[in-house]
């Protein structure tokens, strides 16, 4: 458990709100209640540890519909689902859009808490896979433009000759470039930089965008 992970709530039903409250706070998580989507959706939204806990029917958009709305957002926070109103084809298309869990009312502690510890599992695995692919695009920006150019090249495989005569300059300004771009993005093989640049969308020469 993360201590400062907190558990959002989204449920129109007042009695139940208290009583989940209750329940994820005894067990050592900050909770935040909202009793609709659109009051979610309209709070300060911090990047903090958390998930969301979402009932299916709610007045305005749905469930359904605020699941759709975190996954765009830039820091999405996993989802639960915990309703009344679950049916086999929802929960399979809950599960398809990638929630943790679809669970049903009346819920046992054990499997309300389960699913809670694996959405603050993959919210923690998000945002390292966040902060990694930041700092590998810090490195990236800073290569030079004729720098960025020729890693396309050197992903394809090309030795520096090739490059240079794609490029229409010198094999030793290329192995120059190619120092230097291995320096800045803190790579020490040619493998490495494919698992870099993988991270990170980079197409080799001729691959597709």
């Amino acid at each position: 458990m993360t201590p400062a992970a907190t558990i959002h709530v989204v449920d129109d039903d007042a009695s139940f709100l208290t009583a989940i409250s209750r329940l994820l706070r005894a067990g050592g998580y900050n909770v935040r209640t909202f009793s609709s989507a659109g009051q979610f959706l309209a709070r300060p939204s911090p990047d903090t540890p958390g998930c969301v806990l979402l009932d299916l029917r709610l007045p305005g958009p749905d469930g359904m519909e605020l699941q759709a709305a975190l996954a765009k957002a830039d820091n999405p926070l996993p989802v639960i689902f915990l309703t009344g109103h679950g049916d086999i084809p929802t929960s399979v298309r809950a599960m398809r859009c990638g929630a943790v869990d679809f669970l049903t009312k009346p819920v046992k502690q054990a499997a309300l808490f389960d699913a809670v510890r694996r959405a603050l599992d993959r919210d923690a695995a998000e945002r390292r896979a966040r902060s990694r692919r930041a700092q590998l695009q810090q490195r990236y920006h800073t290569l030079t433009p004729r720098e960025r150019e020729v890693l396309p090249h050197l992903l394809a495989g090309q030795l520096n000759k090739q490059i240079a005569g794609d490029l229409g300059t010198s094999e030793r300004t290329i192995k120059a470039h190619r120092a230097a771009l291995m320096t800045k993005l803190a790579v020490g093989s040619v493998a490495e930089l494919v698992r870099f640049s993988q991270e990170l969308g980079v197409q080799p020469r001729g691959g597709s965008e």
